[in-house]
């Protein structure tokens, strides 16, 4: 797929999941598994600068990744590396991704997405 521009909705995400994540500490923090999410800071490319994000732990080890706001160019095969303050939590390989901005925005996909129930876990219903 080639986006008519750099900045064009379809190049931007905010959910992914990983494969097994493999942790430094060799657990998942102990947040993490006591509360199966948790807040930290993302970056998938050298050098980029952190993003928030939330974790979700799934049974398998592997975890979706809700972005605070929409990140471009997420691809699969990329590294998702964790951060908690300047501590490198792990990483896990990014295998698959949420609906572009893009498709959110025309309203396709709505029913297939994972993003209401990801969505419904992090955020209770105002």
């Amino acid at each position: 797929f080639k986006a008519p521009s750099r900045d064009h909705p379809a190049l931007y995400r905010d959910l992914l999941r990983t494969n097994r994540v493999h942790w430094i500490a060799e657990e998942p923090p102990a947040e993490l598994v006591r509360d199966k999410m948790m807040e930290c800071h993302l970056r998938f490319r050298h050098q980029m600068a952190l993003v928030p994000c939330v974790l979700t732990l799934n049974q398998d080890g592997s975890v979706w990744v809700t972005l605070v706001k929409p990140a471009r160019a997420i691809t699969p095969g990329q590294f998702a590396v964790f951060y908690k303050g300047d501590e490198c939590l792990g990483s896990g390989k990014i295998l698959r991704m949420g609906p572009s901005v893009y498709t959110l925005q025309q309203g396709k996909n709505r029913e297939e997405s994972p993003k209401k129930e990801e969505m419904d876990k992090i955020e209770p219903a105002t």
